[in-house]
């Protein structure tokens, strides 16, 4: 995955990361609603149910109260079970008697139940629910939570809340009861309704999401395919600029042995074949022939050297990066006829021979193009060297140039291009000043612990 990948994949993780919290976030909120409508929807429920069966109790109460308050016979009782069997409420709204022992008394939807001792009897959960209701009536009457079976629904199991009393005269319990089903039915369909709501806003989340991270990727694709051609383009024009600078360079070279030291061979070829043919007949001349072939051949010599200097400085090598530096100095302040002031600061470590070359073709490509383009009337080069880098900043007081210019247009700044891309490789720095006055390229080389120590084993191997 290259730099323009990475970068566009992450932006759109902020993008997904932030809608899936987004969504994370409604849920559990959705979730906190719908489980509060839940319990409010239970407990409103509830309370109504609860009024509604304390309603019925006292009007059972009040039905049996004259019988109850009079002569306790047989007679009393069996009017007050025939009254409490006559009372119903709704489909399946009745009202049975147990004594508190446990035994049926009366119960008008399963007769058969009259007469048997329930006692024992335990729901599916096995909770003893005679027992319970009896409990709640000694305590003065109270409501209870049970499974009981419905009528409407086949005798089928349904959960139901009861409110019972006690008669203590008669050694009765009273109750009635409704079944819960609709309450459970009523809170289904809110969990559901809550439920759809919840997955609606997920799926807006979801599209939401799905059309910025549409959108993002598109303007992404729209980016990257601009900056590959700006970057195909700017590839083509590099890639013609090196050819010319080959080419250029060959032409140099060629012009320089052909212009220069191949007139100086065949000069001093000529002297040596004059000294040749005048040695015979006078020694003396020919003497200083030879002489004047000898200053030639070193001329010659130094021509070699000021080419081969140009091409790779042995001095790199030998002394190193601050002195071929300020011999690169030197011949550019005697060559262009302006004055460089060089300043060296710091001891210089043992560096690799790569970032010694990059640093000195780095001073050459500067004052190159300070010679070329500045118009300038003085240089100066500064030459750091600290613990953790080198820093090298070439500063002149020419005309300056536009350096968004020269960044964004593929036609200019090929040498400044070169120079980033140099650092770059070496996790560099590349800084770039200017305008009319003052221009400013500085360098910064980080220098690493490793480096230093390859540099040392390449200079003992050497």
């Amino acid at each position: 995955m290259n730099l323009r990948q990475k970068f566009f994949v992450l932006s759109l993780l902020p993008v997904a990361l932030a809608m899936v919290a987004i969504a994370l976030a409604v849920r559990h909120q959705g979730i906190e609603l719908s489980r509060a409508q839940h319990e409010a929807v239970q407990t409103t429920s509830l309370a109504n149910k609860r009024a509604e069966l304390l309603h019925y109790v006292g009007l059972a109460r009040n039905a049996i109260e004259p019988l109850y308050n009079g002569p306790d016979t047989p007679a009393a009782r069996e009017a007050a079970l025939a009254t409490l069997a006559r009372m119903e409420f709704g489909q399946d709204g009745y009202f049975f008697v147990y004594d508190l022992e446990g035994r049926s008394l009366m119960h008008p939807r399963q007769p058969e139940l009259v007469g048997h001792n329930l006692w024992s009897l335990k729901d599916e959960s096995g909770a003893p629910t005679i027992q319970r209701l009896i409990a709640a009536a000694r305590a003065g009457g109270g409501y209870v939570q049970y499974a009981w079976e419905k009528p409407s629904r086949q005798q089928q199991m349904t959960p139901k809340l009861g409110y019972v009393i006690a008669l203590p005269r008669w050694n009765w319990m009273i109750g009635t009861g409704i079944y819960l089903d609709d309450v459970e039915a009523t809170l289904r369909e809110s969990d559901d309704r809550a439920q759809a709501n919840i997955d609606r806003t997920l799926i807006w989340i979801t599209l939401i999401a799905s059309s910025c991270l549409a959108i993002v990727g598109l303007c992404g694709l729209v980016v990257n395919i601009t900056e590959l051609k700006t970057a195909d383009a700017k590839l083509r024009q590099l890639a013609r600029q090196v050819v010319e600078s080959q080419e250029l360079e060959r032409s140099r070279i060629s012009r320089e042995l052909h212009d220069g030291i191949s007139q100086l061979l065949v000069s001093v070829k000529l002297l040596l074949e004059s000294a040749s043919m005048r040695l015979p007949g006078s020694p003396a001349s020919a003497s200083a022939t030879l002489g004047v072939a000898i200053d030639r051949l070193n001329g010659t010599l130094g021509e070699v050297r000021r080419i081969s200097q140009a091409l790779r400085p042995a001095m790199l090598d030998d002394l190193g990066l601050a002195a071929a530096i300020e011999q690169l100095a030197r011949e550019f302040g005697s060559h262009a006829g302006l004055p460089v002031e060089m300043n060296v600061e710091g001891d210089a470590p043992m560096l690799d021979d790569n970032i010694k070359t990059m640093l000195y073709r780095i001073a050459q490509e500067a004052l190159t193009n300070i010679e070329r383009h500045a118009n300038a009337s003085r240089v100066s080069i500064l030459l750091i060297f600290k613990s953790d880098g080198i820093h090298l900043s070439i500063a002149d007081d020419g005309r300056g140039f536009d350096v968004t210019d020269v960044h964004h247009d593929p036609r200019h700044g090929i040498g400044l291009r070169n120079m980033r891309e140099r650092l770059d490789a070496v996790g560099g720095a590349l800084g770039i000043q200017s305008w009319p006055g003052l221009t400013t390229i500085s360098a910064w080389v980080p220098l690493t612990p490793a480096a230093v120590k390859a540099a040392l084993r390449a200079t003992t191997r050497k």
